[in-house]
């Protein structure tokens, strides 16, 4: 299996210490031991629940969040509550947020929506601005997936929006072809330019390859999932490895690896776009408003 190498200037940036290449690698070899056990498992256990397509199962979307509760009630949280599909909850996990964001989610006065703020922030990575696009989202992520409750599942982070069929697309895509995991395209827009991100990822960056064919995987924003697969974690040391660093190209690749069945719809599903002050995305973000000291949606995160 091949993944296109990311962030080669950021290797350049930060050395790796021992200590990063002993961890990554004794996570790297205990993922390839276990999960595709995991997998066969958790089919045998659960795989039956899915054999008969469902009009209307119930979704479990969840958000990681951290002190943008303005946004996160504009973008994301308004764009779920106007699905054509509205079996669903929105768990959103703050990482230890300071400011209002359960006030802001408590005036849409829907009791879908359910908040748990982390007690304490997550760490243990590099607060410099690839440390925090690496792994900042990785703790509440992984409390999400504790939380959800759903048959499917789905993610979306705080300040990106879906289209109105979102669900009711990416259900249907999955069910109909029997896949386990789907994603799909997305609208982007960096420094002015609007664009539809086809299968290659955010920057071209994650064709996946196995074993001579290529497997495309879109963002998270576009994931759609049996609930079964919430027993996979996001790691939190993706940040120490040589590549494929991004806390979600880490997960996706290790389901990639596992065996699960994975599809790609071709057709954009949602929409990721700058911040309000902001004129990019992504890591591009990241590292502007660390040099121009931008703190309003990053804080230490």
């Amino acid at each position: 299996m091949w993944v296109q190498p990311m962030n080669e200037s950021w290797e350049k940036k930060r050395k790796r210490t021992y200590l990063d290449k002993i961890i990554s690698g004794l996570n790297g070899f205990r993922y390839w031991l276990t999960e595709s056990k995991k997998l066969g498992l958790l089919r045998l256990l659960h795989g039956k629940e899915f054999e008969k397509p469902e009009k209307n199962p119930f979704v479990s979307v969840y958000i990681p969040t951290y002190n943008r509760g303005k946004l996160l009630a504009e973008r994301a949280v308004s764009s779920i509550l106007g699905q054509t599909c509205q079996n669903f909850e929105i768990v959103v996990v703050g990482d230890h947020c300071t400011d209002n964001t359960e006030e802001l989610l408590s005036k849409f006065k829907d009791k879908r929506i359910r908040f748990y703020n982390l007690p304490k922030k997550t760490g243990g990575y590099p607060l410099d601005a690839e440390g925090r696009w690496f792994a900042g989202p990785v703790g509440p992520a992984n409390m999400g997936l504790k939380l959800v409750k759903g048959k499917w599942i789905a993610r979306v982070d705080d300040d990106e929006t879906w289209t109105p069929d979102h669900i009711e697309v990416l259900l249907k895509f999955a069910q109909e072809n029997g896949y386990e995991f789907v994603s799909a395209a997305s609208y982007v827009e960096r420094d002015g330019k609007k664009y539809v991100v086809g299968p290659e990822g955010e920057d071209g960056r994650c064709s996946v390859v196995v074993k001579g064919k290529p497997i495309a995987i879109g963002g998270p924003r576009t994931w759609f999932y049996r609930n079964y697969l919430r027993h996979f974690r996001f790691n939190k040391h993706c940040w120490r490895k040589s590549w494929d660093k991004v806390n979600d190209i880490d997960f996706e690749v290790r389901l990639c690896k596992a065996g699960v069945r994975m599809g790609y719809l071709n057709k954009p599903v949602a929409y990721y776009l700058p911040r309000p002050g902001e004129t990019t995305i992504g890591l591009d973000a990241y590292k502007r408003a660390e040099k121009e000291g931008f703190k309003e949606y990053y804080g230490n995160c």
